[in-house]
């Protein structure tokens, strides 16, 4: 549904702002032309990254998803944001002259695009109640990129409203320059933090904190566990979590023994926590003169 509003607002906006010679309006245009190809990115990554494992890529290829929800966000900061910022500039340097037509047919097109694209934006944000959590727990990093384009959308056709309208009222450029630059910004924010959410996730980033504590809780809740050396996690897809754990057992235990408590205990953390798909225990000893940790500092140290 994104993709379609946004190819038709595009091509709306583009048409508009040629024959209004409207900076706000063409910088709309290069906005909506990233989101377009953004929706593409997304939808490659929702179908790349629900394919299986295979030998090249034993644990799934889940950070599919992250990778392209990057590259969108490369395009929100490139086509969208660069361009903004050079409408608002090429529009302060040289002056644009708009008559009252074209101000007419821009003012239209902006009100049918936000219109649109709040149409757009309440679906996502539809979407996002049905998956539970809000926007602040919101996992999904296509549909987190789809919440902030399309919120986004709203406030730049808004703000390209507001440049558009006071340059008819007063006959100065600089409020619809001041408009694209401010589009400009916001584009570039929107960029960065969608990057930053991306790089973490592609590096290589730890469950949630909530999930390694009560990870270590049933660890350290096991008799055959003497003691916690290390804990580590990492998201390996949207719905896929790999755990590694080191641990130091009891004395006195044979190798079926050690076998079966390890089986009981990747049993019980894929139980718990259907997410961790892999789940790895390393029996090692305890460093000589370690002492035993409490759950409190192995979980802090489980978190990093």
């Amino acid at each position: 549904m994104a993709l379609a509003a946004n190819l038709v607002i595009a091509v709306a906006k583009a048409v508009g702002g040629v024959l209004a010679g409207s900076p706000a309006l063409l910088s709309e245009a290069a906005h909506s032309v990233a989101d377009s190809l953004n929706e593409v990115f997304l939808l490659a990554a929702l179908r790349r990254s629900s394919r299986p494992a295979d030998r090249q890529h034993p644990f799934g290829y889940g950070k599919e998803r992250f990778f392209w929800s990057l590259l969108a966000a490369v395009g929100i900061f490139v086509m969208g944001g660069c361009f903004s910022f050079y409408q608002g500039v090429e529009a302060l340097r040289s002056g644009t002259e708009e008559k009252f037509s074209g101000y007419v047919a821009g003012l239209i097109v902006l009100g049918v695009s936000l219109l649109a694209e709040g149409a757009s934006l309440l679906r996502a944000l539809h979407q996002v109640r049905r998956q539970g959590g809000g926007l602040g727990a919101l996992k999904d990093p296509a549909l987190r990129t789809v919440v902030a384009e399309d919120g986004t959308a709203v406030l730049g056709v808004t703000l390209a409203l507001i440049g558009m309208a006071l340059h008819m009222v007063t006959g100065q450029v600089v409020w619809e320059a001041s408009a694209s630059l401010a589009i400009g910004v916001l584009l570039v924010y929107v960029a960065y933090r969608l990057g930053r959410d991306a790089r973490d996730q592609l590096i290589g980033e730890a469950a949630d904190p909530e999930v390694s504590a009560r990870i270590q809780e049933l660890l350290h809740a096991q008799p055959e566990i003497d003691c916690v050396v290390a804990l580590f996690t990492m998201k390996m897809g949207l719905h896929s979590t790999m755990v590694a754990a080191r641990i130091d057992l009891v004395p006195g235990l044979d190798s079926e023994q050690v076998e079966e408590v390890a089986v009981r205990i990747k049993r019980s953390i894929a139980r718990m926590f259907p997410e961790t798909d892999q789940i790895f225990l390393d029996v090692t000893d305890r460093p000589a003169g370690e002492a035993r940790e409490s759950p409190a500092a192995t979980g802090e140290r489980g978190g990093a």
